[in-house]
């Protein structure tokens, strides 16, 4: 995979998704702060500070002041390891025994063989030396503030013994004792709180940019055809939710000249037109497939939509459903199924029984008619040739909605008598795989491919291809009539017959 990233590409990345990004933030930053406010327990502490002299006699350190304070200095990190021994941690558990209950104790420190374990009195002390001078300063963070105090007082009444076992010079002194703070100094839920959502932020911006990497989905008609080496007949936005029903529009069966439609489907779909106009212009058959790879991915509605915006360019056009397993152009415009496609080749039905005429100005179609056990073999019958020689003189162009090419071989067994295929996308659905199948399958038949429509366009990776105005896409540097334009001015009376006039003389 060899996809690259610019700055401003990632920065919209994340744009795109901010609402996930917030969303996490917050609920991130909501739940550290509920599990510090409610489960974590709450620790008190208590400190105290020693001081470290150092001398040799009583006489010597009287007239030796500034020396026994650097030598105490000197002491300090040595004290604070003795400090630490196991020997002084079991001995200042021993005397918390005496002094506390144990089930108390048994609440703040580990116990083993009845005694409290160094290692958890050792955890509960935070032990420091006092910057430029010989102090040293204890901390005990206990879940009782009175552990907490008694902790620091215990450490300071075994502290010298231990000191002058293992240095042998100098002492350890206190002018205070310890006292209680009934003040929790943990958790600090607010700071928890921001440390949550911070990570959270960052976590969520993480997984979109590695989601958003190994996405192989078609998210670029640009990389679509380059990879391909062919034309991007069209790309038809996806234009909204239903938002009594709650579902995507993409999942219905509208058609162009449903009151709904948008103005700038409307326009693709006369894009589209325009384009396979001129990729039918060199063909003797007017006749082209359109599949897809896999179902789902629209290309029933789109066929039926570019026969419609074929029939509106004064254009004479048949729409066959050749998707005998799964048929869906009845369905879309409403037609009784009980003869079709599959009646005329297997001549159950005369051609003209098959065919439902005026469904629309200038459009007839053909509907799959009854489910036949042999689809593949009705498709790629002599038969089913006759019949497209016939009506091709009867039509100006006749368009057939195929199956899926990954799922059957239908649309590929009919390569003989369609001038080429057009390949139905959808956008973020549609894999590279599914693409590498389709079209190697495609070349194997030797079946003329005209190139690639785009489905169900939501947004574009690349932020400067595509632009958003009044909730619509479009494409950046291109206008009316080139094709690509998804938010256009609505065309003058003139354009519209001009545009008339010259699908009437193709």
């Amino acid at each position: 995979m060899n996809k690259t990233y610019s700055i401003k590409e990632l920065v919209m990345l994340m744009v795109r998704h901010l609402w996930i990004i917030v969303l996490a933030t917050i609920v991130g930053g909501v739940l550290t702060f509920g599990c510090s406010k409610m489960i974590l327990p709450l620790e008190y502490s208590s400190h105290i500070t020693m001081y470290v002299q150092s001398y040799t006699g009583i006489a010597e350190n009287i007239n030796n002041n500034e020396n026994n304070i650097s030598n105490s200095k000197q002491l300090v990190n040595t004290y604070m390891e003795v400090l630490k021994d196991d020997a002084v941690m079991n001995a200042v558990g021993e005397l918390l025994m005496k002094n506390h209950d144990k089930g108390l104790l048994a609440n703040n420190f580990e116990f083993e063989n009845g005694e409290i374990l160094p290692e958890s009195i050792r955890k509960c002390l935070s032990i420091s030396s006092v910057l430029d001078t010989s102090a040293v300063k204890v901390t005990a963070t206990t879940k009782s503030p009175e552990i907490a105090a008694d902790l620091c007082n215990t450490l300071t009444k075994v502290a010298p013994e231990y000191v002058e076992k293992a240095v042998g010079v100098g002492s350890i002194n206190t002018i205070d004792v310890a006292k209680v703070y009934n003040t929790p100094v943990a958790p600090n839920s607010t700071k928890n709180g921001l440390t949550g959502a911070a990570i959270a932020f960052m976590l969520s911006m993480l997984i979109i940019f590695v989601i958003d990497f190994f996405d192989n989905t078609v998210k670029d008609s640009t990389l679509l055809g380059d990879r391909y080496k062919k034309a991007i007949i069209g790309e038809i936005q996806q234009y909204g939710t239903d938002k009594k029903n709650k579902t995507s529009m993409r999942t219905a069966y509208f058609k162009l000249t449903d009151r709904k439609v948008p103005f700038y489907i409307v326009e693709s779909y006369k894009s589209i037109r325009t384009n396979m106009n001129f990729s039918l212009s060199t063909m003797d058959k007017k006749i082209f497939a359109v599949s897809s790879c896999n179902p789902g991915e629209g290309k029933s509605v789109t066929s039926s939509n570019i026969a419609i915006a074929f029939a509106q360019g004064g254009q004479r056009v048949l729409l066959i459903d050749a998707d005998m397993r799964k048929s869906m152009q009845h369905k879309i415009f409403k037609l009784n199924n009980k003869t079709g496609l599959s009646s005329a080749i297997s001549k159950m039905n005369t051609l003209e029984e098959c065919i439902q005429t005026e469904v629309m100005e200038n459009l007839d179609i053909m509907t799959a008619g009854p489910i036949p056990p042999n689809p593949s073999e009705l498709l790629a019958s002599s038969n089913m040739s006759e019949i497209l020689q016939t009506l091709s003189k009867q039509y100006s162009v006749i368009i057939m909605d195929t199956p899926p090419i990954n799922v059957v071989t239908d649309a590929v067994a009919m390569a003989k008598d369609v001038s080429g295929i057009v390949m139905v996308v959808r956008f973020g659905s549609t894999t590279d795989e599914d693409l590498d199948e389709a079209i190697g399958k495609i070349d194997f038949a030797q079946m003329n491919m005209f190139g690639f429509i785009l489905n169900d366009i939501q947004y574009k990776h690349s932020s400067a291809y595509y632009a958003k105005k009044n909730g619509k896409y479009y494409k950046k540097g291109y206008g009316y009539g080139s094709g690509y334009g998804y938010y256009v001015s609505k065309p003058t009376e003139p354009e519209l017959q001009k545009e008339k006039d010259s699908a009437l003389d193709f």
